[in-house]
């Protein structure tokens, strides 16, 4: 076993210093989204951060940008505070967020027209940088003329024409088909590795493991609830990489662990070519100290449970996939055949786990006695079982059906469960959480919900033959220890 090494020591041009992000809340305390976080970019480095749905990735990215500014702590450009001002980054957005009105041409120029340069200057620019990436002849076309691929390379372009130090990429990649987005991973690749580009280093977020480390020379993990580092480390695989080398899959699955399993802390794979892990400077334990005293209000984290965004379909596909391949599978390997990105498969099997019909455990995905069972079961069988772990472990599915129960006319305005996932998470996840807890809670019978009134109501209580079902299937488990 080769022992850890910590990075040598190298002037970050970025770095986030006790860092922390969160939003008020009505009774004065706010709902912590980002944990405290302490972050270094370092030149010459394609960085890739990873982490579930919703974690907070792309709220770290723009503060490292300068777009948002942290609730503490500092952020440092070249061993100075910004202070108010604009480091010099780039952005590719997911969604292109290009000028429709504008050509190409026009689209490139955008950016130095913004910061003052004279025109002819900024037109020689954003000729020769369209022509670096390939995109020569297309100067006077409109963004609605070009593919998915096309104006992603127009966002390149625009990034780059300005010549930014750190270029940022917000999973520039996965708004576009399997083909085309390969061949810009293997483009970004080419300009980076031979020195085409004037950027001294690369940050991208993606949902995609596979991309991180066929990318990347680092690799950061987060965690959620607040966003947290669960894992930073250096990837010392030469290029072109193999997506079939024993390295390449031991990575892949070791990240799958991190993401998968929140509450256990794993080692990273043991190998001479790779396994850098890094460390945060000294001194900023003293720092993230005095970022927690400045704190004017009581942080909250979300400790209420959050639902993974996934539908019933979803999970009941997964069930009866892992009862036909025998009850367990690895994750990569599951993701592979799928043709799956993380970003789509991890909240189906965060719902299966959550509903009790599943278990993780290093990197595989092991069925249940319940999964089994609600496997087997036919179309109205699923309902009632679903039902039952619903109930059973859904905290704002419980409270739901309480309420209901308790209520004389048996339903309630929607606002009334608004209010209390408010309380425990940011504004642009509660309406989320809602629509996965109003389309659990509508598949397993529990309410039906009027939109246009904005109420939920109660329906029926399950027949004499639902509750069959549900005594049959707790006679099928083994008994609880």
């Amino acid at each position: 076993m080769s022992e850890a090494v910590i990075k040598a020591t190298i002037e970050p041009i970025i770095e986030v210093l006790g860092v922390e992000k969160s939003y008020p809340q009505p009774d004065g305390t706010r709902i912590q989204v980002v944990g405290l976080t302490n972050l270094a970019i370092e030149p010459g480095k394609i960085i890739a951060l990873l982490g579930p749905s919703g974690c907070g990735k792309s709220t770290l990215l723009r503060m490292l940008t300068g777009l948002s500014q942290p609730s503490s702590g500092t952020l440092v450009w070249h061993g100075k505070p910004l202070d108010g001002q604009m480091p010099n980054v780039a952005i590719v957005f997911q969604s292109f967020a290009l000028f429709p009105w504008l050509t190409v041409l026009e689209n490139v120029e955008a950016p130095l027209e913004a910061r003052g340069v004279p025109a002819v200057e900024r037109h020689k620019r954003a000729l020769r940088t369209l022509d670096t990436v390939g995109l020569d002849g297309f100067e006077t076309a409109y963004p609605k003329e070009l593919s998915g691929g096309m104006k992603q390379r127009v966002g390149f372009a625009r990034a780059l024409v300005v010549e930014p130090e750190v270029l940022f990429m917000d999973e520039p990649f996965s708004a576009l088909d399997v083909l085309t987005a390969e061949n810009l991973r293997s483009e970004l690749l080419e300009l980076w590795l031979s020195k085409k580009m004037t950027t001294s280093a690369i940050f991208i977020v993606t949902h995609n493991i596979e991309e991180a480390v066929m990318l990347a020379d680092r690799v950061i993990v987060l965690g959620r609830n607040p966003a947290r580092v669960r894992s930073d480390f250096n990837i010392r695989l030469k290029h072109p990489r193999d997506r079939k080398s024993a390295r390449f899959v031991e990575l892949v699955d070791y990240i799958y662990k991190v993401m998968t399993e929140p509450e256990v802390e794993h080692a990273l794979p043991d190998a001479n070519t790779t396994a850098e892990i890094i460390l945060p400077k000294g001194g900023l334990s003293a720092l993230t100290k005095d970022a927690l005293k400045k704190q004017e209000a009581p942080v909250r984290t979300a400790r209420y449970q959050m639902l993974p965004h996934a539908r019933v379909g979803g999970v009941a596909g997964l069930m009866e996939l892992l009862h036909d391949r025998g009850g367990r599978e690895d994750l990569f390997r599951l993701a592979e055949e799928l043709v799956m990105n993380v970003e789509d498969l991890l909240p189906i099997l965060e719902a299966c786990v959550l509903l009790g019909f599943a278990w993780l455990k290093e990197g595989d995905v092991q069925i249940t006695p319940q999964g089994v069972v609600f496997a087997d079961a036919d179309i109205q069988q699923r309902k009632v079982l679903f039902r039952q772990a619903a109930l059973e472990h859904v905290t704002i599915l419980k409270q739901i059906d309480s309420i209901l129960k308790r209520k004389s006319d048996h339903s309630i305005a929607d606002e009334f469960f608004h209010d209390i996932l408010d309380e425990h998470f940011a504004e642009d996840e509660v309406q989320r959480q809602f629509e996965t807890a109003t389309n659990w809670g509508r598949y397993a019978e529990i309410f039906d919900y009027d939109r246009e009134k904005g109420r939920l109501v109660q329906t029926e209580p399950p027949t004499p033959a639902d509750a069959t079902v549900v005594e049959n299937h707790n006679s099928a488990l083994p008994p609880k220890s």
